[in-house]
């Protein structure tokens, strides 16, 4: 077993970590610094420049100098053999990646470990999409010997912003598109988690990657965020997180109508049948939820239960819940590990308390983990709760914590008109031994994946993204590249 205290205290000594623009490694423009803290044990971990307009300036700046200077003459098997580069970088770097993730933002180290063949396959995958970029020659009706013909260009500078629960995976469904396709990026992580992300621009840096084709700047939502989501020489912005957030994006976009990919929240829900393999569908069912302490866009946390099976299922799900081992990310037995502030944690606080006022009852957890051992950090008992209507807070709200509401239901038609009754369609999990019964909810439920007897299955071949407020455009498979690309029709007379 690795020793994951001593590897962390080589990793991060509480000192400075400058920010990446016009690959250099800078202090922001006002000289003030963010601290980023294990959300574990509240410990300084390092701290970061605290970004604002100026910086965001300058970044997009490098992006179209890049854009506009010899990576544009970069061909597609530079772009294809760069990304791999990457992924051999990452691959020879992967466990202090993953150790930056769990000491940054909490995620237990053996799932952030996990992770290898989802990241990895991303870059190696968007290094092959890299070649296969083409446009179409297409009989046109026009008079006259006249020839019409398409050509895929990349959409120009692009403007990322990440939330803190992912930060390897979601940088890289930012930057890897944008590098197969020859844009340029400006990427504002999260406040709470920027520790990982300057580790990646780092590592490609090293793999070659030429100067303003990646940019990073750290910094505040409302401040670089914002900077970044109306700036006019951003041609295009993707953004992963609350759909609040994301709707204030798409306006700020409106100023030189920018192109806008937007992955937000949702409410997912999950649907056991009665004929369900009860044993299989348990833990799966649970840990849709319980994974990175419910940090997690696509969590299940609307569990509808078969009447006929409800009650043995959701004890079943409460009793796993209450096995799960709490504790820090850095120790490799752990199950759940914190909650990633004490904001997030007193927001978590209050749905527990709103769940029982509204008539819930907790059938396991509900409360805060207090001990010793859990000293500075923000813990809670992964929790269940029984009774749930509808109407409830905790049924309507995205929670982002360790929080399942289990309804019963009666009918296939009723429970598809309740799950889809959200203003979400991120996500939504079947649990069916019947063929025909999976294959008609799966095409009722309203959401961007479903998941039949499984959850949480994400490939880089495979489309992801959401419906209604869950947000629009895709991350993965071929149409990812779609999003990062114009089309150009171009007529020749020939005559």
């Amino acid at each position: 077993m690795k020793d994951w205290k001593a590897a962390a205290a080589a990793l991060y000594d509480g000192g400075f970590r400058p920010m990446f623009i016009d690959g250099q490694w800078c202090e922001s423009r006002s000289g003030e610094v963010l601290d980023a803290r294990n959300p574990a044990d509240g410990t300084l971990l390092a701290t970061v420049p605290k970004g604002g307009k100026a910086d965001i300036d300058a970044a997009v700046a490098a992006a179209r100098k890049a854009f506009e200077g010899p990576w544009a003459k970069w061909t597609p098997f530079e772009r294809q053999n760069l990304l791999l580069k990457i992924a051999e970088r990452f691959e020879a770097e992967w466990e202090d990646l993953c150790l930056s993730d769990t000491l940054d933002m909490g995620m237990p180290i053996q799932r952030t470990l996990g992770n290898s063949r989802r990241v990895l396959g991303m870059l190696r995958f968007y290094a092959g999409q890299a070649v296969t970029i083409h446009g179409q020659t297409i009989p046109n009706s026009f008079p006259g010997e006249i020839y019409s013909q398409t050509v895929r260009e990349p959409i120009g500078v692009v403007g990322a912003i990440i939330p803190w629960n992912a930060p390897i995976a979601g940088s890289i469904w930012k930057i890897a598109p944008a590098i197969a396709t020859g844009c340029t990026v400006v990427l504002k992580p999260s406040e709470e988690a920027s520790l990982t992300v300057l580790m990646i621009a780092r590592i490609m840096q090293d793999a070659g990657l030429p100067d303003g084709v990646l940019n990073i700047v750290t910094g505040l939502g409302a401040d670089a965020g914002a900077a970044l989501a109306e700036h006019p020489g951003v041609d295009k912005i993707v953004f992963t997180g609350s759909t609040a957030t994301g709707q204030a994006i798409a306006r700020a976009a409106t100023g030189n109508l920018k192109h806008v990919s937007l992955e937000l929240g949702g409410k997912s829900p999950v649907i056991v049948c009665r004929d369900a393999d009860i044993d299989k569908a348990v833990p799966v069912a649970a840990m849709a939820v319980f994974a990175n302490s419910g940090q997690i866009c696509i969590a299940g946390s609307r569990l509808f239960v078969a009447r006929e099976i409800h009650d043995e299922f959701t004890r079943r799900v409460a009793d796993f819940a209450a096995r799960l081992r709490i504790g820090h990310g850095i120790q490799e037995d752990t199950d759940i590990g914190p909650i990633i502030s004490a904001r997030q944690a007193e927001r978590i606080a209050g749905y527990m308390a709103v769940g029982p006022n509204e008539g819930a009852e907790i059938l396991t957890g509900g409360n805060r983990v207090e001990g010793a051992d859990f000293e500075g950090g923000h813990f809670f008992h992964p929790t269940v709760f029984g009774g749930v209507t509808d109407e409830m807070t905790i049924a309507r709200e995205e929670i982002f914590g360790p929080v399942i509401s289990a309804m019963p239901f009666d009918s296939l038609d009723e429970v598809v008109q309740r799950a889809n009754a959200t203003p979400y369609g991120l996500a939504a999990g079947v649990f069916s031994t019947h063929l025909g019964t999976a294959h008609k909810l799966a095409h009722r439920l309203k959401a961007g994946s479903v998941w039949v007897n499984m959850y949480h299955a994400i490939d880089p071949a495979v489309p992801f993204g959401g419906m209604k407020m869950s947000g629009y455009g895709r991350e993965g498979g071929t149409q990812h590249m779609e999003e990062y690309l114009d089309t150009k029709a171009i007529w020749i007379n020939a005559d």
